[in-house]
């Protein structure tokens, strides 16, 4: 029952989003600014509830099922890609180390914020 409701807590940040997205009609999914809004909440909360921990727990279990869509989409649609495979796979490339660059330093942030506080 825990998990559940940490789902359900997902599924109305999600669906906060989406009425953000099309009451402001942003170019930007609902998903991504739920996540934003959750995201600050639970900065200004200062904790993540038990349920919430382990719903997003058992999400992540299956995060790859989320990438499949988009990798299936590119198999069917890749006769548009030809002639631009330098340019999709640079910016794959140079899209995954932005990534990582900006989790690592994000990171780093945190964890530095964390020890000093502790001190």
């Amino acid at each position: 029952m825990p998990m559940l409701r940490g789902f359900l807590v997902l599924v109305l940040f999600f669906i906060l989003g989406e009425s953000v997205r099309l009451l402001l009609a942003l170019p930007v999914s609902g998903g991504v600014l739920g996540m934003v809004v959750i995201t600050f909440t639970l900065m200004v909360k200062g904790s993540v509830s038990d349920d919430l921990a382990q719903a997003s727990q058992g999400l992540i279990s299956v995060l790859v099922l989320l990438i499949m869509p988009g990798v299936v989409g590119v198999f069917f649609t890749a006769d548009q890609f030809s002639g631009q495979w330098l340019a999709v796979a640079a910016a794959l490339l140079l899209g995954t180390f932005l990534s990582v660059l900006t989790t690592l330093l994000l990171m780093r942030a945190v964890t530095t914020r964390g020890v000093g506080d502790g001190e």
